[in-house]
């Protein structure tokens, strides 16, 4: 089973870079995306059936702003759409595909770099998802969560951590929110966990500011969060930066497991 997760960064600005005629090539079975920048009447039938790959999508009521989908080729037995707190409902942050014994969930945690009421709102959301993480562990099912989660974890996630330390996506608070979902609910970071000496080629976004793409000045905030039963049936990951669709690249996971 082929997943895929990927911030887009606009629906509409991915497709016309190609999103869309790549996505074929890869036989994925579940594509999550987040960052929509759209509204349902925005997306094109080529952006809701792809390769036979079927879409849904929670939206953000705010047009032009976040919102997250989930791309399946086996149908599953029921969408999830939102974590049930309105404020963050509201933004489009959480759809997750239920196979019964089998979920995929898309996130795009909230970002707080643009300001401190973003900061103190991403705080909040941290707060009201980690219960939700607690319960989805506990279900006995294989769960993976991909997303845009907005924290780099450690400081081989991002290249310059020394000077990021005071910055929202490396802040010591986020990072032990991280910590506690690994080691008090035991759920496992694919990539990390298939490769934990990795640097470089794990980042997943970089700054549109100066030459960061360039000289590879990034981030791994996008993630393959996964319970531990199907992380361990992971066999491959990677970073796709051959055509750039977004600031962020898409993370490509192979799992040795059927639904």
């Amino acid at each position: 089973m082929r997943i895929i997760s990927v911030n887009l960064n606009g629906i509409r600005s991915a497709a016309n870079k190609g999103f869309f005629d790549w996505l074929p090539t890869l036989g994925a079975d579940v594509v999550c995306v987040q960052e929509l920048k759209a509204q349902a009447a925005d997306l094109k039938p080529e952006f809701i059936q792809c390769d036979g790959l079927t879409g849904a999508f929670h939206y953000a009521e705010k047009k032009g702003y976040s919102g997250v989908g989930v791309y399946t080729r086996q149908a599953p037995q029921q969408i999830i759409e939102g974590l049930g707190v309105p404020e963050f409902d509201a933004e489009g942050r959480y759809i997750e595909a239920d196979y019964g014994q089998l979920a995929v969930i898309s996130l795009y945690q909230p970002s707080g770099s643009s300001s401190e009421d973003r900061q103190q709102a991403k705080y909040r959301f941290l707060d009201a998802f980690f219960p939700r993480l607690e319960a989805l562990i506990k279900s006995g099912r294989e769960i993976v969560i991909c997303g845009d989660w907005n924290i780099a974890h450690k400081e081989a996630d991002l290249k310059n951590w020394k000077s990021n330390q005071k910055n929202s996506g490396f802040l010591p608070e986020e990072r032990a929110w991280m910590t506690r979902l690994f080691d008090e609910l035991g759920w496992v970071d694919v990539y990390r966990s298939l490769y934990p000496e990795h640097t470089g080629e794990a980042y997943t976004w970089w700054s549109n500011r100066g030459q960061a793409y360039a000289k590879n000045v990034g981030w791994r905030i996008d993630y393959q969060i996964a319970t531990p039963g199907i992380a361990a049936k992971a066999t491959s990951a990677s970073v796709y930066k051959d055509q750039r669709f977004s600031d962020h690249a898409p993370l490509i996971v192979d799992y040795d497991y059927t639904p």
